[in-house]
């Protein structure tokens, strides 16, 4: 004889119930949803981006390097001229130029340069040259003149003062002759004009040694 366990009969048809409703219950929300039951569309990938057309000029990926200073000929007297910087305080205004043996022979300094201030056209400004600096008042004494002998190599140098009055000058030229009876060098300043053409007043100092 079967015996039937009605306990379990009732849980296998419950579970069967459950799952039909539940089967039932998924399609009715799926009708609420799409009614039409159109297939879901799948999602399209995105479309690559187009590639980007190369340019005429292509950017530098480093800084260009600067074109090196041409080096500076030594001239046929042996001896090269260059301006220093300005410095200046209370209307006061200082300049060195510096000359070096750039030659084979000894050269042989003694006293104070012949010094000329040149206009953008290379004309001399009119103004007053002193020997000395006692015209250019807080300029302070100058040394005395002494004989001095640059071994190729070494320099000399002379310092120009002059009290500021025209902050607005053009560029100027200094032009240097070292003795008398040398032929003259001219140089541009390095860092704006000789501001010195209202007063009309340079002092200079003798030639002297570098350290």
């Amino acid at each position: 004889m079967t015996v039937i366990r009605i306990g379990h009969v009732l849980t296998l048809a419950v579970a069967a119930v459950l799952a039909t409703g539940c089967s039932s219950l998924e399609r009715e929300l799926e009708r609420e949803r799409n009614p039409a039951r159109t297939a879901t569309p799948e999602p399209t990938p995105p479309e690559p981006a187009p590639p980007v057309a190369p340019t005429d000029r292509a950017l530098p990926t480093v800084a260009p390097s600067e074109p090196a200073a041409p080096a500076t000929a030594c001239p046929e007297s042996g001896v090269r001229i260059a301006p220093g910087l300005v410095q200046g305080a209370m209307g006061l205004r200082a300049m060195t130029v510096t000359l070096t043996n750039c030659g084979t022979r000894p050269y042989e300094l003694n006293g104070y340069p012949s010094v000329r201030v040149l206009d953008e056209d290379r004309d001399p400004y009119d103004i007053t040259v002193h020997q000395g600096t006692d015209a250019i008042p807080m300029a302070g004494p100058a040394p005395d003149p002494a004989p001095l002998t640059l071994k190729p190599g070494e320099s000399a140098w002379s310092g120009l003062s002059w009290r500021m009055m025209s902050p607005d000058a053009s560029r100027t030229f200094v032009e240097i002759t070292p003795a008398a009876g040398e032929r003259p060098q001219t140089v541009e300043t390095m860092d704006g004009p000789l501001d010195l053409t209202d007063t009309g007043q340079l002092g200079t100092t003798p030639w002297q040694k570098s350290d």
